[in-house]
């Protein structure tokens, strides 16, 4: 057993602390992670709001990169030692859609089996099945993924999440293509990490827009080639100026809200392409006239962890962070120790941060 610090949340919507955590040494295809730094995440704030569900108390943070400290009987995919980013899609290899070719879309991905629990014993729902905002942590061995030790935790550990979902919306969901011409609504880490995969793509306009004025100048700092302020603009009619009238090739929503998502909808050239990436409330709901869904072609599609597939993708990504093609390091506003997760929470729902990384 290890007792290790770690952030709670205890209850919904309550300030978030910082407890002892105890961690079992790993069992039957899990293994034990050293973390070395972990991003605030906007999903670990649902989590504490209680609007992913109610299994409270919850260890939180699953942005993460560390060491694998040791591992439990049946690990072959890494060993101790070896620099990992933690993911929260650890397929199986198994199910109908491993089988067909589409891991990505796993039916059954794994966790580690056994509890991480506060010191009195109460069992602990580790968020995403990580709980990585901890100076160690329990996971599935597939949840592990080994990477070029020579990249730096606090940007490796992005593509846990956010980051990745905004390269795999553009990248993989989208198929952003040499020369397309690409809409991202929505300027935060998702949204412009969107807008760095659509440049890597090779597409020959991206458009970014969104109602802060700061996330447009990161967004031009990222790769925009347009930069639009929807409070002052209609963002659809502005899309089409700049694409002779016609829309964008790939619109990509990174915000969550249904009414962005129409807006996406409307602001695609005849048979292109929307992709959802921006996580909604379970209570919104979306109203298009069918007729629209119907004459306009092209694609509706949901991007779900961007559609990414670790084992291939997180090795590729980090390599072209060190080729110096990726600029992760860009992501990372500010460092933070585990005390000042909750001062992160309100910095990121103020607008303030594209990403706080505790580092431990």
């Amino acid at each position: 057993m290890n007792e290790v610090r770690g952030v709670v949340a205890r209850a919904k919507g309550e300030p978030v602390t910082v407890e002892t955590v105890v961690v079992p040494d790993p069992g039957v295809g899990e293994v034990l992670v050293r973390v070395q730094a972990c991003g605030v995440c906007h999903t670990d704030l649902h989590y504490r709001e209680g609007a992913i569900n109610d299994d409270f108390p919850f260890l939180l943070g699953h942005e993460a990169a560390g060491i694998i400290e040791t591992v439990g009987e049946g690990v072959t995919e890494v060993a101790p030692g070896d620099f990992v980013i933690l993911n929260w899609r650890a397929v199986c290899g198994e199910c109908r859609s491993c089988r067909r070719g589409r891991p990505w879309y796993c039916f059954s991905t794994a966790n580690a089996t056994q509890k991480m629990t506060l010191g009195d014993g109460t069992p602990l729902s580790a968020a995403l099945g990580i709980g990585a905002f901890a100076e160690k942590t329990l996971v599935a061995a597939g949840q592990a993924t080994k990477v070029d030790p020579r990249a730096r935790p606090e940007a490796a550990g992005l593509l846990g999440c956010g980051v990745m979902a905004g390269l795999g919306a553009a990248m993989l969901t989208g198929e952003v293509r040499r020369g397309d011409t690409v809409a991202v609504f929505g300027c935060g880490g998702v949204g412009n990490a969107a807008i760095a995969g659509a440049r890597l793509a090779g597409a020959a306009r991206v458009i970014a827009i969104d109602i802060d004025a700061r996330k447009l100048v990161w967004a031009k700092e990222f790769g925009a080639t347009d930069v639009v302020d929807s409070r002052e603009t209609d963002p659809v009619e502005a899309v089409k100026s700049l694409t002779d009238g016609n829309g964008a090739d790939v619109c990509i929503e990174a915000v969550g809200r249904p009414e962005v998502m129409e807006q996406a909808f409307y602001a695609r050239d005849l048979a292109g392409t929307l992709v959802q990436v921006g996580v909604p409330d379970p209570s919104m709901r979306v109203e298009l006239p069918m007729i629209e869904f119907f004459g306009r072609g092209g694609a509706l599609k949901p991007s779900w962890y961007g559609d990414c597939l670790p084992s291939r993708d997180f090795p590729a990504l980090i390599d072209l962070y060190l080729q110096g093609r990726l600029d992760l390091d860009r992501f990372v506003s500010e460092t933070i120790d585990l005390d000042g997760v909750e001062d992160a929470f309100h910095k990121m729902e103020r607008g303030e941060v594209l990403r706080s990384v505790v580092v431990l």
